[in-house]
């Protein structure tokens, strides 16, 4: 009986040691294949921005999409500029209400909002350019 109640208490303590190892939250997903200014979305810091796109012609479709302020209309940054079949993630340190502005050509593309723990932010290494 004792052993089972030591298995059990590891096992509960296990479980609860896994379920903070990725807290991470679909805050807003958002997919298309146009250009399109999405719907405002609000999250805190920090959060990611997971995006990829696909399509079937390479180096000649063409995807750019920019954060911006849904309150003041104000650009905050570029999230993606690419013409390849490519996948990204970009880290944000600041919370707030946003909307992202896509303009596409010949391209699928999918962009998710996740909030991150501290914890997991700091783990984030940014992908080296080529």
């Amino acid at each position: 009986m004792k052993k089972l109640s030591i298995s059990l208490a590891v096992f509960a303590t296990a479980f609860c040691f896994a379920s903070l190892v990725s807290a991470k939250e679909l805050i807003r997903e958002f997919k298309g294949s146009s250009s399109t200014t999405t719907a405002d979305f609000e999250v805190v810091a920090p959060w990611i921005v997971d995006w990829r796109t696909t399509g079937d012609y390479p180096g000649q479709m063409a995807m750019n999409a920019n954060l911006i302020d849904a309150e003041t209309g104000e650009y905050i940054g570029k999230i993606v500029t690419t013409k390849y079949v490519s996948n990204g993630v970009k880290l944000f340190d600041e919370g707030g209400t946003y909307r992202f502005q896509v303009d596409t050509s010949l391209v699928n593309w999918t962009l998710r909002v996740e909030q991150l723990t501290k914890a997991e932010a700091e783990t984030y290494k940014p992908k080296e350019p080529y």
